[in-house]
């Protein structure tokens, strides 16, 4: 993904951050813990933008990308927002329910613990271009679910549906509540620093760390969604035609520009053949040209460029490329590659040095499990991991020895589309989590709260100590 940029921002456009951010914090502080029938009403409201507004966001995406698939925007997009804040409207009450907990006997007498959560207040995210609308309204769904308000940064590649998020939200949302902002220069390194209760970024690592030491001069607390080299890994047992359908599907999904998506395949040594065989007639099936309407183009120059380069680095180190599609490898005036197979790219190409997030799929073959969960361990911890196979014991032990954000079992990406299920990275690929109830918690202040009973022991406890005092903590402390 590309990283903020580092061009200083204007003083007119630092000041309009600052007093955004004074504005919803003299909001918040004029009416801090929202009823949840206001909390739902947000929530409707924010699907009602969707709704109406749901082709004009499928063109801005498409015009940023130079173009982006409708199809893709609507499943990967569109759909996961709206099904989202229905889970979310669904499971509010049960999410904001204060929580019971034990009090122990031996000290208090008829006394209560509660874990209440609360609103932090204005929460700041900072959106990534490769799927804006999933990564700037899903967090939102939470943010507005656990009571806060929010200001929202959108990616100097997504100018399109920036400027519609700005002309547009204001008839949905006071600015009290809900702001966007345009990246026109240095604005991505002035909102990292502001004060925010919490600060969500998705992006590159090498940007989160920079927005991670911004926030720290706040003791700002972050969610950082990262990303990171996913690999799915095909078992023996694991019929090859599924596994070829299933990864190839999810790779070529936004032309690959997706942080979870396959980032390479390990397969068992006699299936690499059969694989790349099946890829031959599976792929040209979905995209029969490189101008396919369905087949998304690369987001900007830079990263075509880089692509590009990592295919003629992988060949030129004596890599196979195996072109799924017919007619040309690429077209720079569309910006579109062609999905590719890589076979035998070694280890200090290009391809595997970085997260590769493109059409581009390096195949490497394996004579043991344990061989490949060495080499994945010997990396920075990846977002994702795909193990493919029916023996539960295989699958437990990938489980086990491959730590990562999340999984998905025989499929790549749908542990993500889970409303039910945390989604966070771990290590290099991110740190905290949200969707779902651990959503809600993270923009909210599991605030614990204990009432003291009429009557309690403390009261003998006080100096000074006598024989009582004597007995009671010769009694605990035994």
């Amino acid at each position: 993904m590309n990283d903020m940029t580092l061009n200083l921002a204007d003083e007119a456009s630092v000041q309009r951050l600052a007093d955004a951010l004074a504005l919803q914090r003299k909001a918040y502080l004029a009416q801090p813990v929202p009823s949840l029938d206001e909390r739902k009403a947000d929530l409707r409201t924010l699907q009602r933008f969707v709704r109406e507004n749901k082709q004009a966001i499928c063109d801005a995406i498409s015009a940023d990308y130079g173009h982006r698939s409708t199809h893709e925007t609507l499943l990967a997009e569109i759909f996961p927002v709206l099904d989202g804040i229905d889970h979310a409207i669904k499971h509010l009450r049960q999410w904001a329910k204060p929580q019971r907990r034990a009090v122990d006997w031996r000290n208090f007498f008829g006394a209560k613990n509660r874990v209440i959560p609360q609103p932090l207040g204005v929460v700041g995210v900072i959106v990534p271009w490769n799927f804006p609308v999933n990564l700037s309204l899903l967090p939102l769904t939470y943010i507005f679910a656990a009571g806060n308000r929010a200001m929202v940064k959108m990616s100097e590649n997504s100018r399109h549906l920036a400027t519609l998020l700005i002309e547009k939200m204001p008839a949905y949302f006071p600015p009290e509540k809900l702001q966007f902002f345009d990246e026109t220069g240095g604005i991505g390194v002035e909102f990292s620093k502001l004060p925010f209760d919490h600060l969500l970024f998705t992006g590159s690592g090498t940007t989160g760390r920079a927005v991670m030491a911004a926030a720290a001069r706040n003791l700002c607390p972050v969610t950082l969604e990262l990303g990171g080299k996913a690999p799915a890994i095909v078992m023996d047992d694991y019929p090859v035609q599924t596994a070829a359908e299933r990864i190839l599907f999810v790779k070529y999904l936004n032309a690959g520009q997706i942080c979870t998506s396959v980032d390479h395949a390990w397969l068992p040594a006699g299936m690499v053949d059969e694989f790349v065989k099946l890829a031959r007639d599976i792929v040209p099936k979905h995209y029969p040209r490189l101008e396919s309407p369905d087949f998304t183009s690369i987001i900007d120059e830079r990263s075509f460029d880089r692509l590009v380069h990592a295919l003629d680095d992988a060949r030129q180190r004596g890599a196979t490329l195996v072109q799924l599609v017919p007619g040309p490898a690429h077209d720079r005036a569309t910006r579109k590659i062609a999905p590719h197979i890589v076979l035998d790219a070694p280890d200090d190409s290009l391809l595997m040095q970085r997260e590769i997030f493109g059409p581009i799929l390096p195949l490497r073959s394996y004579d043991s499990l344990d061989a490949v969960i060495e080499r994945i361990n010997a990396g920075a911890r990846p977002l994702a991991v795909y193990p493919f196979s029916h023996d539960k014991a295989k699958v437990q032990k990938v489980l086990d020895h491959v730590m990562s954000g999340g999984v998905s079992v025989n499929d790549g990406l749908f542990h993500v589309g889970q409303h039910d299920l945390p989604f966070g990275g771990v290590g290099a690929s991110g740190m905290g989590h949200y969707h779902g109830k651990e959503g809600f918690e993270t923009f909210s202040k599991l605030r614990p709260v204990f009432y003291q009973a009429r009557w309690t022991s403390m009261k003998f406890m006080m100096p000074p100590y006598g024989k009582f005092a004597d007995r009671l903590l010769g009694f605990l402390t035994k």
